[in-house]
């Protein structure tokens, strides 16, 4: 006697209520991922929580106009992109206006304040080395003063609370040392004298020719002169400090110390600038006992230079054995070192702390922009406008998103109990992930990525539509629910995945090919399109599984939406048959 075949798909749809299950601890679990991280919110972009709006105009060097162009504009944009992320600032908006302007818009949130403060902090980074240094306004040049560590009132400082010293990754610090007048011979001055020597008794070394035109002897004796009148107490005189010095000539700076006071400095022709420095990060070093710590890669040429200068100050007293890290015209940090750097890295020690540390990585890893920006205008935008745009969107959202249910309730009658309970499945995902993608990547949710939120209702619908249909075509060849919901479910999945992958490459097409806020629209789009094939693989094809050994939709009622008669099907209904025994024709 034959023993008949298992259905394909027993084994499998045994226990639905396994993958019921499993949808239902992922869904507790981002809950309460959500609730112990204190993000039970998705974060908002600009257009929802308001913030600051930021207009820079390019400015352009003297004999260098055409540095103004569409490629550095865009390259400074790219620049600035990353360093306002880079301090976790979600949905920054970047982008050039015009032919000389760049508008920034940066969100209320965590770090806000501070990226707009390095925001516009857009020239060019140098690491310059000390010639001479005191405090500005201070009782003279011979008593010792402690270096820069504060920051400017106005401008963003990375500067540990002691002297930093720039060591090889890994080597331990010393003692900060105190600060002296002088400094070894420079190229920028062309003299010779001893370390001890001041920077008035290097102005007076042998005479060599300038590119001034003079001789390198009067350069530095006027330099000494405007450095001794130099005031970096007073805002307006610090704005004017180092305007038209090229990279290649010394130049004055100023800069904040410990104590909260303001320090002058005489300091040399740029050796390294910001675009050799391949990547800087804050590091905890706890094996030194060093504490936050800033390290540096170099580019190959970078660390050559670097081993140049650091060669060179190593040999030098104290200030002559610093290099001044300058962006804007503000000495960012001056460490010293003893001992040339050769490895193409460096690290800068001194009692930082975490966010010291963390604005001068930003500043050494995204400071060197191809052009020079001043601040030209700074506005606070309000989220009334967004509040009201978010309103009426989720006004529509929620009318659309009724007239959905109440088309499921008409037509499909018990199933859209199925097609409801999978919506809600569906929104609990995609709303708890939001909330945790604004503390892990930045994700903030904008006006665009409430859109392709309530775009995402159709797609989920659909694929709800697309398996009820199938069922129902099943009834109608004759066959009972439950074989109808097994043989269904095959040709239905192909077409839901098929229909899901279009979407999502759409999606992930206008994400690579778009900036701004229309990223936010395709980002969306996206994870709705992935969470609907988990909703409907884990949640709805289960479910009716589960459903259809009920005697309600089993039986056919006429408001399961399952009623044979309703669609048509012709009694009596098909069922499985087992094959008859063979005849043995001899008894017969």
């Amino acid at each position: 006697m034959a023993t008949p075949k298992k259905g394909r798909s027993a084994s499998a749809q045994s226990k639905p209520g396994r993958s019921l299950a499993l949808i239902l601890i992922a869904i507790a679990a981002l809950t309460g991922g959500m609730f112990a991280s204190g993000h039970t919110t998705p974060r908002l972009g600009i257009d929802l929580a308001g913030g600051t709006s930021i207009t820079l105009e390019a400015v352009p060097e003297a004999g260098n106009e055409a540095a103004i162009n569409k490629t550095n504009m865009d390259t400074a944009v790219s620049i600035m992109e990353r360093r306002v992320n880079g301090l976790g600032v979600s949905e920054a908006e970047v982008q050039t206006q015009g032919r000389d302007n760049i508008i920034v818009n940066i969100p209320k949130g965590t770090n806000s304040e501070q990226a707009r403060k390095q925001v516009g902090t857009t020239a060019k980074l140098y690491f310059r080395p000390v010639i001479a240094t005191e405090v500005s306004g201070g009782a003279g040049a011979a008593s010792p003063s402690p270096s820069p560590t504060g920051s400017p009132s106005d401008k963003p400082s990375g500067k540990a609370t002691d002297k930093p010293e720039a060591t090889d990754k890994g080597s331990a610090s010393p003692s900060a040392s105190p600060t002296t007048q002088g400094r070894a011979v420079t190229d920028a001055l062309k003299a010779d004298a001893t370390p001890s020597a001041s920077a008035s008794d290097k102005a007076k070394a042998s005479p060599s020719p300038s590119a001034s035109g003079g001789t390198a002897a009067d350069d530095a004796s006027k330099l000494q002169e405007q450095y001794a009148k130099l005031d970096c107490t007073n805002a307006q005189t610090r704005s004017k400090v180092g305007d038209g010095v090229k990279a290649s000539e010394p130049t004055l700076a100023c800069g904040k110390n410990s104590q909260g006071q303001w320090q002058k400095y005489i300091l040399g022709p740029a050796e390294v600038d910001g675009t050799d420095v391949d990547k800087a990060q804050a590091v905890l070093n706890t094996q030194s006992g060093a504490g936050w710590t800033v390290t540096m890669d170099f580019t190959d040429a970078g660390g050559k230079k670097f081993a140049d200068i650091t060669g060179k100050l190593a040999k030098n007293q104290s200030p002559q054995n610093q290099f001044a890290i300058v962006l804007d015209g503000d000495v960012v940090s001056d460490p010293y070192v003893r001992q040339a750097l050769t490895g193409g890295n460096a690290e800068i020690s001194g009692n930082f702390n975490q966010q010291s540390a963390q604005d001068l990585a930003n500043m050494l890893s995204y400071g060197a922009l191809p052009l020079t920006f001043r601040e030209d205008s700074v506005s606070t935008v309000t989220a009334a406008l967004g509040g009201d745009q978010l309103k009426a969107g989720l006004i529509a959202g929620a009318i659309g998103l009724a007239l959905v249910v109440i088309y499921l309730l008409l037509y499909y009658r018990g199933l859209a109990f199925i097609a409801i309970l999978s919506l809600l499945v569906s929104a609990a995902l995609t709303y708890t992930i939001m909330a945790l993608l604004g503390p892990t990547i930045n994700f903030a949710l904008n006006l665009p990525a409430v859109c392709g939120a309530i775009v995402a209702i159709g797609i989920t619908a659909d694929s709800f539509i697309v398996y009820f249909e199938r069922v129902r075509d099943e009834i109608r060849e004759g066959r009972t629910l439950r074989p109808a919901v097994e043989r269904a479910w095959p040709r239905a999945r192909r077409t839901i995945l098929v229909s899901d992958f279009v979407s999502f490459l759409a999606a992930a097409v206008l994400f690579i090919v778009t900036v701004g806020k229309v990223q936010g629209f395709a980002f969306t789009l996206g994870l709705t399109t992935l969470l609907d094939v988990v909703v409907v693989f884990l949640f709805t094809k289960p479910l009716l599984t589960l459903m259809a050994r009920r005697p309600f939709f089993a039986n056919g009622h006429k408001w399961s939406g399952l009623d044979p008669k309703s669609l048509g099907a012709k009694p009596p209904l098909r069922r499985t048959r087992r094959p008859a025994a063979p005849v043995d024709t001899k008894e017969a």
